[in-house]
């Protein structure tokens, strides 16, 4: 069973930023299912379904590995069945990539669970946030809301995410990078 976990921060002055957008992929997620999320035991709150788990951790970006490592041992979940979901300021918005493994990239979200489960080998579902705006310094690119010309790009990435979610709790992670991982018009 499938456990994906959105990265985010908590609080209402984060709500709208671009660092919360997998977030924003779970909640979308829920809602289209009619689901709703209850207390975890430890930093994240979370909601079953019979094919998969859906969490939110709790916890700032920064820390997100210690909510990962409550919800691992928590939900007795298999660190391979892991799916973690945030934003990376190195793709462009509209753009998803499922990874299997592999390093941080230098996401100090997934630095931090990288560390707490001492481990690297679970899939990560990166979404991009670049725009044509100015994103340095990058931290404080990441912690402002994107501006209102990009609402139609962002619905739209959140159902494609949502589409690989589902597609990936029935298929193998390389089907699921073979029919999501497609390049936009203008990336590199």
């Amino acid at each position: 069973m499938k456990c994906f976990i959105g990265l985010g921060n908590p609080g209402d002055q984060y709500n709208n930023t671009k660092h919360n957008f997998g977030y924003w992929i779970i909640d979308s997620y829920l809602k289209k299912n009619n689901l709703q999320l209850k207390l975890g035991k430890g930093e994240f709150v979370y909601s079953k379904t019979e094919d998969a788990v859906l969490t939110k951790t709790t916890t700032f970006m920064n820390n997100s590995g210690h909510a990962v490592k409550d919800i691992v041992h928590s939900l007795s979940i298999d660190v391979n069945d892991l799916v973690v979901v945030y934003d990376d300021i190195d793709l462009p918005l509209g753009t998803i990539r499922f990874r299997s493994g592999g390093s941080s990239g230098g996401h100090r979200g997934i630095d931090s669970i990288i560390y707490n489960l001492q481990r690297e080998d679970f899939i990560k579902l990166r979404v991009g946030i670049a725009t044509n705006e100015n994103m340095r310094p990058s931290e404080s690119y990441v912690l402002k809301p994107f501006p209102i010309k990009y609402n139609n790009q962002i619905i739209e990435v959140i159902d494609n995410a949502n589409d690989g979610m589902d597609y990936l709790i029935n298929n193998s992670i390389n089907e699921t990078m073979n029919r999501f991982n497609r390049k936009i018009k203008g990336e590199n």
